[in-house]
């Protein structure tokens, strides 16, 4: 069952519909309206159609139906924070806010109710040390970690040195959008290149400015923190200065047919990080077309499956189950509270065997989370764009991160939010 609530009848809705809930609920903090919109379906249809998978062949995860309770959020941090303290009590084992702003904002809410996020690949970086974030998942891959493989990525390319190089970052002016500029600083000064910032402000229709200054100067390379609109109107104005695709490199929220059919032959050849497999041959993806959505059960109209984003909700899902079916396993008991859940996430191993058996082998690296570390597995891969075959390849294996850079960073940034909030860190 789904339901589609706006934020503001939500409480009233769903004291009506109590009776009728599923046995275990993932509040889905969605967003299918305004700009940011042709990112947010995919995601959305792909998160919700995989839980319906699960729920219409298997009768749910260990007996228990899944509800995926959708909330409207537009990508709006204000209105995540109302779905969160509209659905808190309506029994959420986890939150997955969709959006770095309002992770940040529920952090310390969820922290104290005891409520865990994941955050998948966005949010606070630091979050990946469990000593200090107790309640915050941000795996399999942060922002932190795809800096330094685009960086690693370029290095390869140019045959092993960056030094004297230019690379542009082409990001969201927000939480989201800067969160990479430490390390990008970091690996600067430690591969001799020169970092040019270019914020873009929401919602990202209007970027002339900072296309006619990568025209002037001339970067290396670009790469590029988007979302939503903002992806494919940077991806135009590349092609319009002409500036060489393979040279542009969007994070995996920069990566969808969302951001470049739009442009067209001249979105040819531009280039995202991924941590998942694109297409539609996996036989879960096969499974999710023949029992959901020609049977008329998909919460979209069907035309987003298979796409970046589709598979990115499908990703999330998948793991989802795995540690509800692992959460059930170490309490002995169907009916998991928020706790268990987390405790699950904490010592949570999804297998390459696994995900085979989930009908998605080769689809993402193998998963193994611990107290002290709450990303895994910490890679991502470049995809590349071919308008004339209309998708997506996988240019690279899956890469990464310099650890001698990211892991000072993360240590310094997760004590400081310890001290700052009096946090005595775990794990010993």
């Amino acid at each position: 069952m789904r339901l589609n609530l706006a934020p503001l009848a939500l409480g009233a809705l769903l004291a009506a519909a109590v009776p009728a809930l599923a046995d275990l609920t993932i509040p889905a903090l969605n967003y299918r309206t305004g700009p940011y919109a042709p990112s947010g379906i995919p995601y959305a249809d792909g998160f919700s159609d995989y839980m319906t998978l699960v729920n219409e062949r298997d009768g749910g995860v260990g007996g228990e139906i899944i509800n995926v309770l959708e909330c409207e959020t537009a990508y709006n941090t204000e209105k995540g924070v109302e779905c969160y303290e509209q659905t808190k009590g309506e029994g959420a084992l986890v939150y997955i806010p969709q959006s770095t702003g309002i992770t940040y904002q529920l952090i310390p809410k969820a922290s104290a109710d005891e409520i865990p996020i994941w955050s998948v690949a966005y949010g606070r970086t630091s979050a990946v040390n469990g000593k200090v974030f107790e309640w915050v998942f941000n795996l399999p891959v942060t922002y932190w970690d795809g800096a330094s493989v685009a960086v690693k990525y370029a290095m390869e390319e140019e045959g092993g040195s960056l030094d004297g190089k230019k690379i542009a970052l082409v990001y969201h002016n927000s939480a989201y959008g800067k969160e990479p500029i430490r390390t990008l600083e970091k690996l600067s000064e430690k591969h001799g290149f020169e970092l040019v910032l270019l914020p873009v402000d929401h919602p990202g229709q209007e970027q002339k400015a900072q296309w006619l200054q990568i025209r002037r100067e001339r970067p290396d390379y670009v790469l590029m923190w988007g979302w939503g609109v903002m992806n494919q109107v940077a991806i135009q104005e590349a092609a319009n200065i002409r500036y060489p695709m393979d040279k542009f490199i969007g994070v995996w929220w920069s990566g969808s047919e969302a951001d470049v059919v739009p442009v067209g032959e001249g979105a040819d050849g531009y280039k995202s990080l991924t941590f998942h497999g694109a297409g539609t041959e996996f036989p879960a993806l096969q499974e999710i077309k023949a029992q959901v959505i020609d049977a008329g059960k998909g919460a979209g109209d069907g035309t987003k499956w298979g796409e970046v984003g589709y598979n990115k909700g499908v990703y999330t899902a998948a793991v989802v189950t795995e540690a509800i079916r692992h959460a059930q396993e170490m309490a002995g008991t169907s009916q998991i509270t928020p706790g268990q859940f987390r405790d699950a996430m904490e010592t949570l191993e999804v297998t390459e065997a696994e995900f085979e058996a989930l009908g998605l082998g080769g689809f993402a690296p193998a998963i193994a989370l611990s107290c002290e570390g709450h990303s895994s597995p910490r890679l991502a891969a470049v995809q590349q764009w071919s308008a004339g075959e209309g998708k997506w390849t996988l240019l690279t294996d899956y890469m990464e991160p310099d650890f001698e850079i990211v892991d000072p960073l993360i240590e310094e940034d997760s004590m400081a939010y310890a001290a700052e909030n009096n946090i005595a860190p775990r794990c010993e």
